[in-house]
C-alpha cells in the first residue's frame, strides 16, 4: 500500500453503520479495507471519521480553480469534486460576443476574469484548461460542468425577450449536443436571471429531450423562490417528466414571508412524482439568507438586450423609474414576484474598491441600489435575508437531498456558505441539532451526488473506487466562517485526499494540485 489509514470510522457513504476498519490506499484507488498491515505510509486516524470526499453540486468556482491554486476555500471543507456551470450562465460553449456579455453579466460571482486569460470557446476546451492550469499540474479539487442554457440562448440568438426561431432552436440544440459529448454532465437553467428566463417552457423541453439522450440531468434555478415557488417547482418536475430527463433542483427552498413553513408543500409534490417513478434530485446550503448579484433582482424587461442595455435604462431617470416601480410595488420577476424589501438586502461584494464603503451595509432605498449598478457596473452582490430556517431543516432531511454551497467567492464579505457548508452540516446540524445521523449526513454530500452524477467509482469508500478521501473529528468539526467574518477555514479536518494524495495534511493545504476534469464519456451515457 502506498497508505494506510489506521483505525478510522468509516462512515462509507451508503448511509449504512458505520465502522471502525483501516484503510489501504494504492495507486490512487482504494485497495483494501479491513485490518491492514503497514504501508509505506501510515496515518493514525483513531478517532476520526474518515467519508468519501463530498460533492459541492452547486459551485460557482468556474474562475476560481482557474485563479487560485490554493482553493482552500473548498479543499479546507473536505470537498474533491463541484459541479460548475450553474445557474444557466457561464463560460463556454461561447463566440467572442458571447464571452464578453456573459463576463459582464456574471461580473459579481466570478469577477471580471480580467486575470484570465479565456483561450477556449467550447466545453470540451474549458475543461482542457481546467486540465493544463496552473503550469499543467491541474487545480485544487476535481471539476464538473453543466451545459448553462443562458449561455446557449444568448449565443444563438442574443439577449432578446422573445421565442426562439425554429432555426435557433435547432442551434442551440447542437450546442447542448456538443457540450455532453465533450464531457459535460448535464444542463443548467437560471430561470430569473437574463436571457435564459426569456425561454418558453417548450424550448426548455426541447434542450431537456437533448439531455435526456446523453444521460445527463437537467439543473434549473426555477422561476421562482417567491410568489409562485410551489407552482415553479411544478413547472420544471412536469417538463422534465415529459422530456424524460432526470431533474435535479437547484438550491431547492422556499423564500419569503408567504412561504414560510411550506416546505413540507414541496415535498408532497416531490414525493408524488417520485412515486409515479420521476427522477428526481435536489440540493440545499444550511443557511436562511440567499446570495446573488443585486442586477438579478431588476425585472426582466430591464435585462432585455445585455449588460450594456441595462446600464442605459438606468442612466435614464424615466426608465429608472418604471424599474423602481416594479421592484417596490409590482414585485419584479427578478426579485421572485415579491416587492423588494430592501431592508432584506445587504451589500456583500463590490468590483470597484470605491464602492467598498457599502459591504456590509443594507440598501437603504432604490437612489442607493441605483447609483450602486451604475458605478460598479451591476458587478455588486449582496445577501438576500429572505429564508426560512423551518423550511432549511425539512428539505435537508429528504431523501432526494444534497448539499451545495451554492458559494460565490467573489466580494469583500461573501456568504459564508462558501467557506462553510459542509463542515456547517456535520457540526451544527449534526452533532449539535441530531437533525440528521453522520451516516446519513455523509451520504447526502458524497454518496448521492455521486450517484447523480452517475460517477460509478466515487462517493463511497469501496475497494477499486477513487481514493477522494475525508478525515474528519465528528466532536469538532465545526465552519469558522461567520456573516462578519466570512472568508474563516474550518476546524476539525485534519486531512483531505484526491487520488490518495494530500491536498489537506495535518489541517494545512499542501501544494497539491490533483483536480482535474470530470467528465462524462460515451460508457456513462446509458
Amino acid at each position: 500500500m502506498d497508505l494506510v489509514v489506521r483505525g478510522a470510522r468509516v462512515v462509507d457513504g451508503t448511509g449504512g453503520p458505520s465502522y471502525t476498519a483501516d484503510v489501504g490506499v494504492h495507486e490512487g484507488r482504494i485497495a483494501a479495507v479491513g485490518r491492514l498491515s503497514g504501508g509505506r505510509e501510515t496515518v493514525d486516524a483513531h478517532g476520526l471519521a474518515l467519508a468519501p470526499g463530498f460533492v459541492d453540486m452547486h459551485a460557482h468556482s468556474d474562475l476560481a480553480l482557474l485563479r487560485d491554486p490554493d482553493h482552500s476555500a473548498k479543499a479546507a471543507q473536505g470537498v474533491t469534486l463541484e459541479v460548475l456551470g450553474q445557474d444557466g450562465l457561464s463560460y463556454a460553449p461561447v463566440d467572442e460576443r458571447t464571452l464578453g456579455e456573459v463576463r459582464a453579466a456574471i461580473a459579481g460571482w466570478n469577477g471580471p476574469g480580467d486575470d484570465i486569460d479565456f483561450d477556449w470557446r467550447t466545453v470540451g476546451e474549458y475543461l482542457d484548461r481546467l486540465d493544463r492550469a496552473h503550469g499543467g499540474q491541474g487545480v485544487a479539487v476535481n471539476a464538473a460542468y453543466l451545459v448553462p442554457q443562458g449561455t446557449v440562448r444568448a449565443y444563438a440568438l442574443g439577449w432578446d425577450d422573445r421565442p426562439a426561431t425554429g432555426a435557433e432552436l435547432d442551434r442551440m440544440r447542437r450546442l447542448v449536443a456538443d457540450g455532453l459529448a465533450q464531457g459535460a454532465v448535464g444542463l443548467s437553467s437560471g430561470l430569473t436571471y437574463t436571457p435564459g428566463m426569456y425561454a418558453t417552457g417548450a424550448e426548455l423541453t426541447e434542450l431537456c429531450r437533448v439531455v435526456a439522450h446523453y444521460g445527463g440531468y437537467y439543473c434549473p434555478h426555477h422561476r421562482s423562490y417567491g410568489h409562485d415557488a410551489l407552482a415553479a417547482y411544478a413547472e420544471m418536475v412536469a417538463l422534465a417528466r415529459e422530456a424524460g430527463c432526470a431533474l435535479h433542483l437547484a438550491h431547492a427552498t422556499m423564500n419569503f414571508a408567504e412561504n414560510r413553513g411550506r416546505a413540507p408543500e414541496l415535498l408532497a409534490l416531490l414525493d408524488a412524482a417520485l412515486a409515479e417513478g420521476a427522477d428526481i434530485s435536489l440540493d440545499s446550503y444550511p443557511y436562511t439568507p440567499g446570495c446573488t448579484t443585486l442586477v438579478a433582482l431588476l425585472p426582466s424587461w430591464a435585462n432585455e438586450g445585455g449588460p450594456e442595455a441595462v446600464l442605459a435604462r438606468l442612466r435614464d431617470d424615466a426608465e429608472a423609474d418604471r424599474i423602481r416601480h416594479a421592484l417596490e410595488v409590482e414585485g419584479a420577476d427578478g426579485c421572485h414576484g415579491v416587492p423588494v424589501d430592501w431592508s432584506t438586502i445587504e451589500i456583500s461584494g463590490t468590483a470597484d474598491p470605491a464602492y467598498g464603503r457599502y459591504v456590509g451595509r443594507r440598501v437603504d432605498g432604490w437612489e442607493t441600489a441605483r447609483g450602486l449598478l451604475l458605478g460598479d457596473r451591476l458587478a455588486p452582490t449582496v445577501l438576500q435575508h429572505v429564508g426560512d430556517e423551518e423550511n432549511v431543516r425539512a428539505i435537508m432531511r429528504h431523501g432526494v437531498h444534497t448539499g451545495g454551497s451554492d458559494g460565490i467567492l467573489q466580494g469583500t464579505k461573501p456568504h459564508p456558505r462558501a467557506y462553510g457548508t459542509f463542515p456547517h452540516y456535520l457540526g451544527h446540524y449534526v452533532r449539535e441539532l441530531g437533525l440528521l445521523t453522520l451516516e446519513e449526513c455523509v451520504a447526502h454530500l458524497a454518496g448521492r451526488p455521486a450517484a447523480r452524477l452517475r460517477l460509478a467509482d466515487r462517493g463511497l469508500v469501496r475497494v477499486g473506487n477513487r481514493a477522494d478521501l475525508v478525515l474528519f473529528d465528528p466532536d469538532t468539526v465545526a465552519a469558522g466562517s461567520t456573516y462578519e467574518r466570512p472568508r474563516v477555514l474550518p476546524t476539525g479536518i485534519p486531512h483531505v485526499l484526491i487520488d490518495g494524495r494530500f491536498v489537506v495534511r495535518d489541517g494545512r493545504r499542501t501544494d497539491v494540485l490533483a483536480g482535474r476534469s470530470v467528465r462524462r464519456t460515451a460508457r456513462d451515457l446509458r
